[in-house]
């Protein structure tokens, strides 16, 4: 498996760090976790376009993992791509509908695109024919728990702990025939995750904060700190530790070699912090 870091980021805009994304890669298939913004330029700056996006999973449905969606789906569609095939919490459903129904916010770009004859000459000549459909991602409402079974890969789920009952949100594990990964989505350290990290080759955990952050006793309580997630990953004899959604208070002096620190206590070289566009082989 090969991981590529598209999104490394929180909701705040920062010109170092896109919103969270991240493309995993195995076999011949192209498997998107999350779509925040910023998602998709970097997808154009690693090379990649959004037509070969086979898998999209989404964790949960906050707006900085899932912002660049429609645009994802819009531009493989103007490229001719199959459909995109998704699969997220509800209502991820309601969302494609209301981007890309009938009454959808994109219903007058797409009635322009399609319908007006100078727009039905250029897709014609881009090898298209008519009547042009509309964008039609294939989408399946999930939740934790749900598996599923790839070409020589399998996804699994579990629930953790963010912003329930707002919204649902999940934690994701990809196997192959000897290779792990996990991604913890946006979660608060608890068993399930804990339980499916187990002896994994690569955990990407969300960290919202730092040891040195002063925070409520709430956001403590739901935020784990570097050194928590750490040593919850040496108990579940985690290989390595990636940080991300880092945000630009986190970024400043001091903060990346407190992280580092915490996290070498129990993990030594093998626990790092990701950047936009790092890539590496799992």
């Amino acid at each position: 498996m090969r991981l590529t870091i598209l999104g490394s980021g929180s909701p705040e805009p920062y010109v170092r760090r896109a919103s969270s994304g991240y493309l995993l890669e195995t076999g011949q298939d192209r498997i998107l976790l999350d779509c925040g913004g910023g998602v998709f330029d970097n997808l154009l700056r690693s090379g990649r376009q959004p037509g070969e996006i086979t898998h999209l999973f989404f964790t949960h449905l906050h707006s900085d993992h899932m912002f660049d969606y429609a645009r994802l789906v819009h531009a493989a569609w103007d490229m001719g791509s199959p459909p995109l095939k998704v699969w997220g919490p509800s209502p991820i459903a309601a969302i494609t509908e209301r981007y890309f129904g009938r009454e959808g916010v994109l219903s007058w770009d797409l009635r322009a695109r399609t319908e007006r004859k100078q727009s039905q000459d250029v897709w014609v000549a881009r090898g298209g024919s008519l009547p042009r459909p509309w964008p039609s991602p294939e989408v399946v409402e999930i939740s934790p728990g749900f598996q599923f079974e790839g070409n020589g890969w399998r996804l699994r789920s579990c629930e953790v702990p963010h912003v329930q009952p707002y919204l649902q949100c999940m934690g994701f594990a990809v196997e192959t025939g000897n290779r792990k990964f996990v991604y913890s989505g946006d979660a608060g350290l608890c068993d399930e995750l804990a339980s499916m990290s187990t002896d994994a080759d690569l955990l990407l955990h969300w960290c919202y904060r730092l040891s040195i952050d002063e925070v409520s006793k709430d956001i403590a309580a739901s935020c784990p700190t570097p050194y928590e997630i750490a040593r919850m990953a040496k108990a579940a004899n985690v290989r390595r530790l990636i940080l991300t959604h880092f945000r630009v208070e986190m970024d400043r002096e001091g903060g990346h070699e407190s992280a580092l620190a915490e996290m070498r206590q129990h993990l030594g070289e093998n626990a790092s912090i990701a950047e936009d566009l790092d890539c590496l082989e799992i």
